[in-house]
């Protein structure tokens, strides 16, 4: 299967014009006619993803994060992404970005991390219309029993792996509806609050915006990265339904940038 081919099924899940106005998602390096040997997923392409991809003989990087946000007007060895984009092309490995289109598409990324949660009767927190495709930003649904704000946090922490989260005070009521948005969604705080939500789960939010929820949603913050490690299995999983035959391997390599002492 050429590279294109898997690039269509890709968009045809998650289509590119559901991607915000300042993203760049899509094909990022690479010739599409080539034949796929493999393809390598993960969240942010890195000098050494390459370097798993060619270990692992993968000729395909699907990321979440697009490795190329702005041009580029030099390609050499300054810069990480200089780096990693003269190492593809010198390789022919090439890349695909599946960003804010994957976040935005119904089935998406806050769509599988509704569903590590086990939450049920999940839908777009705002919704909207793109051409005649429904999507939206940030999901909420209901846990399945409620929880007190501890458990709650204890379950979400269990579910993403994480070692501690960002929350303001506890709430005193059981949590009930959550709502979320992977990576940066704190813009979804008060859509969450007129959603009715109980808790808003997201990866990333301002310190300012902790103030004024007081016993009113209970926030949890567990990190950009931990709160979209799951986007892979979106895309295997749509490789291994639309595509036959192409290998997938899901990357190895831990491009968190932030750690925990």
């Amino acid at each position: 299967m050429k590279i294109q081919e898997l690039l269509s099924a890709l968009e045809v899940f998650a289509p590119l014009p559901l991607q915000e106005s300042w993203d760049n998602a899509g094909l990022q390096v690479g010739v599409t006619e080539a034949e796929v040997s493999g393809a390598l997923l993960c969240l942010d392409v890195t000098e050494s993803i390459v370097d798993e991809a060619l270990a692992k003989g993968c000729n395909l990087i699907v990321s979440h994060h697009p490795l190329l946000f702005r041009g580029l007007k030099t390609i050499s060895d300054l810069t990480d992404v200089q780096r990693t984009v003269r190492k593809a092309i010198q390789h022919d490995v090439a890349v695909v970005s599946m960003h804010t289109n994957m976040d935005n598409a119904e089935g998406g990324v806050n769509y599988k991390m509704a569903a590590k949660l086990g939450l049920r009767d999940v839908r777009f927190l705002a919704p909207r219309t793109v051409g005649d495709v429904t999507c939206g930003s940030g999901v909420v649904g209901e846990l399945e029993h409620p929880l007190s704000a501890r458990d709650f946090i204890d379950h979400v922490k269990r579910t993403f792996g994480v070692v501690c989260a960002q929350t303001n005070e506890l709430l005193e009521r059981p949590v009930s509806r959550v709502a979320l948005c992977g990576g940066a969604g704190d813009f979804l705080l008060d859509e969450a609050v007129n959603a009715a939500a109980d808790a808003f789960i997201t990866g990333e939010m301002h310190y300012h915006q902790y103030f004024g929820y007081e016993q009113r949603v209970q926030i949890c913050v567990i990190g950009h990265y931990q709160s979209e490690q799951y986007t892979t299995e979106i895309f295997r999983d749509i490789i291994n339904d639309r595509c036959p035959g192409v290998r997938t391997e899901i990357a190895e390599t831990v491009t968190n940038p932030i750690h925990y002492y």
